[in-house]
């Protein structure tokens, strides 16, 4: 039996985080604006460093797609307003409000992040890592997203993935390759097939 995949709760933050200087959160920001759709490849690894490989397709408002290789039953979709992880080797469900996920920070165009996030020091004038949580609900995990400055990208920056930290403090982390932005991406994309039924569901 494969262990749940961790992919909707994210780089370890480090020790020392101070304020985000407005500029460089004003940049996260105008960035997150201007993403309406992305597709990318991506590597995640687990708490226990176990790999796994796959397709993520992500559309605002409110949707994303971890389709995994080949030989993993499992899918993590969320549909607009609902986050599923799918098991098809034991035919089980589970549901969350998107809210209540830390990737609610990449899905939601009008959450203003500057009041939730934080900087983390890097080391490298090319990289901007912020922290985003909710003091207010711990229990939704946090997020450490990882941004490379590229002139190509929306307002200078590209996501090169994130580590998500839950409230148990089970870490995983995302890193993105072959990112393409704002692409015509299906709504269909977004539908799976429930094991406990047949057809395909989008809700």
């Amino acid at each position: 039996m494969f262990a749940r995949p961790l992919a909707f709760t994210l780089f370890a933050a480090p020790a020392l985080i101070a304020a985000a200087p407005a500029g460089e959160l004003a940049q996260v920001q105008q960035h997150l604006a201007g993403v309406t759709s992305m597709t990318a490849s991506f590597s995640q690894t687990d708490r226990n460093g176990r790999v796994l490989t796959g397709t993520m397709t992500l559309k605002r408002p409110g949707k994303i797609r971890f389709q995994y290789q080949k030989g993993v039953p499992q899918l993590i979709v969320a549909d607009g307003s609902s986050l599923y992880f799918i098991d098809y080797q034991v035919r089980q469900v589970d549901r969350w409000p998107i809210g209540n996920s830390p990737l609610a920070v990449l899905l939601n165009p009008k959450r203003d992040i500057t009041k939730f996030a934080k900087l983390n020091p890097t080391g490298d004038p090319r990289v901007v890592s912020i922290e985003v949580h909710d003091p207010a609900h711990p229990e939704y995990g946090r997020i450490t997203m990882i941004f490379q400055k590229n002139a190509a990208g929306p307002a200078g920056l590209m996501l090169q993935g994130w580590v998500a930290l839950d409230s148990q403090n089970n870490r995983t982390t995302i890193r993105l390759a072959n990112q393409q932005l704002n692409a015509n991406v299906s709504d269909g994309v977004f539908r799976w097939n429930d094991p406990r039924s047949r057809g395909p569901r989008n809700r």
